[in-house]
């Protein structure tokens, strides 16, 4: 990689060029460079971000298309991360996952995917008519966390289905913890199945040493990552990796048309031509900074009476050892030793201390460190969970938590999630759905696993799960607006 090639921002200097230029605009977007902007908005944002708001214009190029400044972009992208190709997304790493495998699978293949899949992937299941075969995540039962796909799990999921053609593997996962890439790649080639990465959590790994190995880095054929969730993307903006050796470019090229809007966000465009640039040339030394601040604030946080926050050192034993690494700027800290569920630590935080935390669950809070943050911001995190401590723990009463326990559920299917997705479908008192065939996705969200999967059938597990959840404050989707109704498919 050429580091004075990848300070250049070819999108983004083009687009300040037009900017500056003051070109009459007979065009969209209609607001024209901000004059027909609400003066509220203006006044808050200030007038430079309308002014570089376009279209698709020669000067800036188009995304459907790109033969200028974009292609440009683009392939700087590709160099910086160690791909054939690499792609801009304007509608998330859902877009991205939705298409890989509409570029890998036809109608009825069989996909074999991990349960901790997000649902964008059953959306591009489901878009396709590809059958997925689960294998299950493993569980920490000590610690209440879901971690990811074990290798041997993996490869027995491979032998078992010689059909399965792609491999869907999710990691990092939310909390940090990767499957064992390397291993489970050379395996699943070995056996010519093409390997499918949704590295949402994983657009930083590339750049620093100390992190774990990329999917690209571990031999993955295709990979999306959230740029905007860890680096300097902004929301909504992600890339798409690939490598040509088992993967179709044209037809992946062709597939993103299909799935991208025609009127793409310059300005999330713009972000991501930043952020590599940023990543490629300055990334280790940014990084370095955010994973110290992580260690200081995990050292910290393991202190305070009823906290644990989890490391490295996990990996090497019990489960964590059939893993592969851990992403160490993900905190996870666990709560449930305060007689506290993380979603009401998760409301004291912001109600109290004005700290927003990225996600809660029964048993845990997670917290992001990223490139943006201060060591202000980690003393005040630290601080607040030192208070709240002081306040509950040894004092609360003894909580119900353990009950709920970390559920893996592998459904009995009947349908595949198209079929059931395109059924005659009707909807039903939740109580009254045990037995029936779900026709939705049914997650909690996030991190947006699905519990439930189109073409399943309702267990009473399943409800009694989503019940205590919803108990607890958590935000079920794929019910309806009053949690009382599921779609099932019509008998």
């Amino acid at each position: 990689m050429d580091a004075d090639e990848q300070l250049r921002t070819p999108l983004f200097d083009a687009m300040v060029g037009l900017a500056e230029a003051r070109k009459v605009s007979f065009h969209t977007p209609g607001h024209k460079s901000g004059k027909g902007i609400s003066t509220r908005f203006r006044k808050f944002v200030g007038p430079k971000i309308f002014s570089i708001d376009l279209t698709t214009l020669d000067e800036v190029d188009s995304l459907q298309k790109p033969k200028g400044v974009i292609k440009e972009a683009q392939e700087l992208a590709a160099k910086a991360y160690g791909a054939d190709r690499s792609y801009f997304l304007v509608n998330g790493t859902s877009g991205g996952n939705q298409a890989m495998i509409l570029t890998t699978c036809n109608p009825g293949d069989k996909v074999l995917v991990g349960r901790n899949a997000h649902k964008s992937v059953l959306a591009g299941l489901i878009a396709t008519g590809a059958q997925p075969i689960f294998y299950p995540t493993e569980v920490d039962e000590n610690l209440k966390i879901t971690l990811n796909v074990a290798y041997e799990a993996t490869r027995r999921a491979i032998d078992a289905h010689p059909e399965a053609r792609v491999l869907f593997l999710t990691s990092p996962n939310y909390y940090g913890i990767c499957a064992d890439l390397e291993r489970i790649i050379s395996y699943a080639h070995e056996r010519n199945v093409t390997v499918l990465v949704d590295e949402a959590h994983g657009p930083h790994l590339k750049f620093h040493p100390d992190l774990p190995a990329s999917a690209l880095e571990a031999g993955a054929d295709m990979c999306v990552q959230s740029t905007h969730k860890i680096i300097g993307g902004m929301t909504q903006a992600s890339m798409l990796h690939a490598m040509a050796k088992r993967i179709d470019i044209p037809t992946l090229s062709n597939v993103l048309r299909f799935v991208q809007t025609t009127s793409p966000s310059y300005i999330l465009m713009a972000s991501l031509d930043l952020a590599r640039m940023q990543m490629a040339t300055e990334g280790e030394k940014l990084l370095d900074k955010a994973i110290k601040l992580a260690e200081e604030a995990r050292a910290k946080i393991n202190k305070i009476p009823g906290l644990l926050c989890f490391g490295k050192e996990m990996i090497k034993g019990s489960l964590f050892s059939q893993m592969g690494d851990f992403d160490v700027t993900k905190l996870t800290i666990t709560v449930k030793n305060l007689g506290l569920s993380g979603y009401q630590v998760s409301q004291i935080l912001n109600t109290r201390h004005h700290i927003q935390v990225e996600m809660a669950d029964p048993f845990h809070l997670l917290v992001i460190i990223s490139i943006g943050d201060r060591r202000d911001d980690l003393n005040r995190l630290v601080e607040a969970l030192r208070e709240i401590s002081k306040e509950y723990y040894g004092t609360a009463k003894p909580s119900t938590l353990e009950e709920i326990g970390v559920p893996v559920f592998m459904n009995e299917a009947t349908f595949t999630p198209r079929e059931a997705f395109f059924a005659d479908h009707h909807y039903v008192e939740v109580e009254k759905a045990i037995g029936c065939i779900s026709s939705e996705i049914v997650t909690v969200y996030p991190p947006g696993i699905p519990l439930l999967i189109p073409g399943e059938v309702v267990t009473q597990e399943v409800l009694d799960y989503l019940k205590k959840m919803l108990r607890l404050g958590a935000f079920v989707d794929g019910l309806d607006e009053n949690n009382r109704l599921i779609g099932v498919v019509k008998r």
